[in-house]
Formats: C-alpha cells, sequence, structure tokens
C-alpha cells in the first residue's frame, strides 16, 4: 500500500494550497460567527430595523402635530372632549342618541 497518499508531507504544494484554501473559504462563508451569511442575515434585520425606525419618526411627527394642534386650538380641544370623552360646560344637559342600524 503506498503510504505518501495518506502522508500530507508528500502531497503537492498546489494541492495543499488548495485545501487551504478551500477550508478557510468554506469556514468564513458558512461556519464562523462573523461569516458572509451570518452578516447578510444581519445586513437584512438593519435594514428592516431602519424601515421600522423611519415610519416610528413619521408616527411621532405626526403625534407632535396633533400635540401642537390640541395647545392652540381651544375649539378643537373643546370638541375633542365633548365627543370623545362626554364632557360638558357647567349648566349644559347632554342628550346621548342611540343609533339602530
Amino acid at each position: 500500500m503506498n503510504t505518501a497518499f495518506f502522508n500530507p508531507i508528500h502531497w503537492k504544494k498546489s494541492f495543499l494550497v488548495v485545501l487551504l484554501l478551500s477550508f478557510v473559504l468554506i469556514w468564513f462563508g458558512f461556519i464562523d460567527s462573523y461569516s458572509l451569511l451570518a452578516r447578510f442575515e444581519l445586513n437584512s434585520k438593519k435594514a428592516d430595523l431602519n424601515e421600522k425606525i423611519e415610519k416610528l419618526n413619521a408616527s411621532s411627527d405626526e403625534l407632535k402635530e396633533k400635540i401642537e394642534n390640541l395647545n392652540n386650538d381651544a375649539a378643537l380641544l373643546e370638541k375633542i372632549a365633548r365627543e370623545e370623552y362626554g364632557m360638558r360646560k357647567p349648566g349644559e344637559t347632554v342628550y346621548k342618541i342611540k343609533r339602530t342600524k
């Protein structure tokens, strides 16, 4: 039996280089915790989170605008207090009308 086949010392240098490069590519491509696959997944999650941040910032801006409108418009504040919370002025009588379908 030829033992040179199983002994890495007798292998050709080009074969060893190809073997080493293959191992390195597989390791850094798929196995390592900072592999290309893991980086791709993290970049995808980062893009999704940035999208969520933009939506939340837009929502926050809308809410700030509503707060500003409520602080500056007494009629709007009164309308919301009457319609949503059933508040009334002293001496007023509120009649609630039920709608039937």
